[in-house]
């Protein structure tokens, strides 16, 4: 009987000693299983973290090369603007040079003519040849003077001998008004003056014609005041304005880099 009873005692502490054991086993297990269940938290906020990271590392890539491709384009249109500007200035040089050498051309030509009444001078990108209306015209008259080849040839001479060149032939007159059969004021005047001219060049000295343009122009640029007797001798005048053909120069400003 004694004997039954300590193996019963036994096998109730051996239980509650295993029972205490599963416990503390069941315990830990919750408690790892906690761990696990926060680890995995953890693990998948570390994960949303990297994500994120790596979709901003993949934003600013782009927005990099982006920016970078923005760059280039902006250094490629720079570039281009430069060589535009370089070829601009070359040719603006080269014109500037062909109208230094024309206007002392044209000087050297003309020595023999009295400098009060002629003058030959460079205004910006054309040669302007004055030549005083007795040189050219009996007063109040539209008929060119044969005395006039001793100018308007060596002028013509040089125009022929430069074909980029085209030519303005424009008539001023003084202000006072004019009382001529068949001529009704002074830009009658001007412009008959001026188309004679051409057509002497044209017929004469075989100007081509597609290179000149008439005009008059009255007495409303005056060079000197109209008040005095030599200012409005000064104001007579037939201009052969020598221009460089422009077509290189719009060609330049008709090119797609310079609306960037």
């Amino acid at each position: 009987m004694n004997r039954l009873i300590i193996i019963s005692l036994a096998t109730l502490i051996f239980a509650s000693c295993n029972n205490t054991k599963i416990n503390d086993l069941n315990n830990q297990i919750i408690n790892k299983e906690q761990q696990i269940t926060q680890l995995n938290k953890q693990v998948d906020h570390l994960q949303s973290t990297n994500n994120s990271l790596l979709e901003r590392m993949s934003e600013m890539s782009v927005i990099n090369q982006t920016e970078a491709r923005s760059i280039q384009s902006s250094l490629e249109n720079i570039n281009r603007q430069n060589q535009y500007i370089t070829e601009l200035n070359t040719q603006i040089k080269h014109k500037d040079s062909i109208n230094t050498a024309l206007a002392n051309n044209l000087k050297r030509s003309l020595i023999d003519i009295n400098d009060s009444d002629l003058e030959i001078s460079v205004k910006g990108s054309a040669i302007y040849v004055s030549i005083a209306d007795h040189l050219l015209f009996n007063s109040g008259s539209t008929k060119v003077l044969s005395s006039s080849s001793n100018v308007l040839d060596k002028v013509a001479s040089v125009i022929n001998d430069h074909n980029q060149l085209n030519v303005l032939v424009e008539g001023h007159t003084d202000n006072v008004p004019i009382h001529t059969r068949g001529i009704s004021d002074n830009w009658d005047l001007s412009v008959l003056r001026a188309t004679s001219i051409v057509r002497e060049l044209q017929e004469k000295y075989l100007v081509d014609p597609e290179r000149m343009t008439a005009a008059g122009r009255s007495h409303y640029i005056p060079k000197m005041n109209n008040t005095t007797s030599a200012g409005r001798k000064k104001n007579r005048r037939t201009e052969i304005i020598i221009t460089p053909k422009l077509d290189q120069f719009f060609k330049l400003l008709e090119q797609p880099e310079l609306a960037g």
